[in-house]
């Protein structure tokens, strides 16, 4: 009797289950009392950053029972390859965490949702167009850029002020032939001016090289990427090739570094600067030893201004989310201003709202917040934002062709024909 009464009631629960997916329940990401089910998978990984995630996480669901979050844990390490996986295979979280650079394959290969008709007025408005443009790609906007980087020097206040240099500001900064002279300056007995950890050194290149002019990437008159290695190109370029290889003022063991590996050597009074992204107080602060006095400028700026390209952090939602509405309102919530400066804070980065870029924690002197607000207007797009083919070009001719150029093994010339002639053929596959 209990079996028969057992086989009914899960035919009753089977027959239930199949009604609910018929009418776009189970089957769209709800339970069987209708709450919405959202996955948002975060790229958070400094503590800080991860507790305000959680935490906004749990406040959005203590207020919305009817659309519930789930956090997932992601990793930068991984996430474009993880993302094509689950892309392919159906499993995309409904809202993603990743960088710009990283979403044109994404969203040519219609992977990710055009969120024009979904974001909300005050969302649109609150972001400066020059950053939307970093998640535009072709007529659709495909995630929303939340978070930036400048790249700022460094320095050890007590080598700067004796060297006797002017000290730069947002406001005037200096000049790439000044910065050239101030390295040298700094330059004496067991210590370099400066260390260029170019471990991975395309992006920093290509974004420093806004200020002196250089663009690389330009569209020919069918809308096509095309490559041209102008003047502009070479003034960044040419800086760290002479500090290296003419002035001896740039460590040539940094090349091959990553920003934290250059840290130690900074402490130790090995390198006098360093070119690092912003997030990098962090652990400047966790890491110094006691008494350690440290200061925050701008990079040097030339003839294009005191600009440098970024690839903003950014929030998307999957093309395959049945709730794509939902999501949107979550990210919307995420990014409420105040909200903002709480995720900005967690990663020690700007935001790129403008109210909450106006937030007067964040333009405190301390540790260096105020130069990096002061930075954020010269942000632009990074030159190769929306180019498809862009990380072939990367790992296969433009790393290693940097790479070669700054320790001195090829010249200028041999450069630009490798970056020029070679990426064009790769650019030419992916344009056919």
């Amino acid at each position: 009797m209990r079996a028969a009464v057992r086989r009914a009631a899960t035919a009753v629960a089977v027959l239930a289950l199949l009604l609910t997916g018929c009418s776009g329940g189970a089957g769209d990401g709800r339970d069987a009392d209708g709450t919405i089910r959202l996955r948002f998978q975060s790229l958070a990984w400094q503590k800080e950053s991860v507790d305000a995630n959680k935490q906004l996480v749990k406040e959005w669901n203590a207020t919305h029972p009817d659309v519930q979050v789930e956090y997932v844990q992601g990793s930068w390490d991984s996430v474009h390859d993880q993302l094509l996986t689950s892309f392919e295979g159906g499993e995309a979280p409904d809202i993603i965490h990743d960088a710009s650079d990283d979403l044109a394959d994404f969203a040519y290969g219609g992977y990710l949702a055009d969120l024009r008709p979904l974001l909300p007025t005050r969302l649109k408005a609150d972001i400066p167009e020059q950053s939307w443009r970093t998640t535009t790609f072709g007529e659709g906007v495909h995630g929303v850029p939340f978070l930036q980087e400048p790249r700022v020097l460094i320095a050890n206040t007590k080598l700067l002020k004796a060297s006797g240099a002017r000290i730069p500001t947002p406001e005037r900064p200096w000049s790439w032939e000044e910065f050239r002279q101030v390295t040298k300056e700094l330059t004496g007995k067991g210590r370099y001016g400066i260390a260029w950890p170019l471990k991975e050194p395309v992006s920093v290149t290509l974004n420093l090289g806004l200020s002196g002019g250089g663009q690389l990437f330009h569209r020919d008159g069918e809308g096509k990427a095309v490559l041209r290695f102008e003047p502009g190109d070479g003034v960044v370029t040419g800086t760290i090739h002479d500090q290296v290889n003419t002035d001896d003022s740039a460590a040539r063991s940094a090349l091959g570094m990553g920003g934290s590996d250059a840290l130690p050597g900074f402490f130790g009074g090995k390198y006098a600067m360093l070119p690092l992204g912003f997030s990098y107080r962090q652990q400047i602060i966790q890491q110094a030893p006691e008494g350690f006095d440290w200061t925050v400028l701008p990079m040097p700026a030339g003839a294009g201004g005191a600009v440098q390209g970024v690839s903003p952090q950014t929030l998307s939602v999957a093309e395959e989310s049945p709730h794509k509405k939902e999501a949107v309102a979550f990210i919307d919530f995420l990014l409420r201003p105040a909200n903002m400066v709480r995720l900005a804070r967690g990663d020690w980065m700007l935001p790129t709202g403008t109210e909450a870029l106006a937030d007067p924690s964040l333009r405190s002197a301390e540790h260096g917040w105020a130069v990096g607000t002061a930075l954020a207007e010269g942000l632009r797009p990074a030159p190769a934002q929306s180019v498809r083919g862009y990380p072939e070009w990367k790992d296969k001719v433009a790393t290693p062709a940097y790479q070669e150029f700054y320790s001195g093994a090829i010249d200028t010339d041999e450069l630009s024909k490798r970056l020029v002639e070679d990426g064009n053929r790769v650019l030419a596959r992916y344009q056919r």
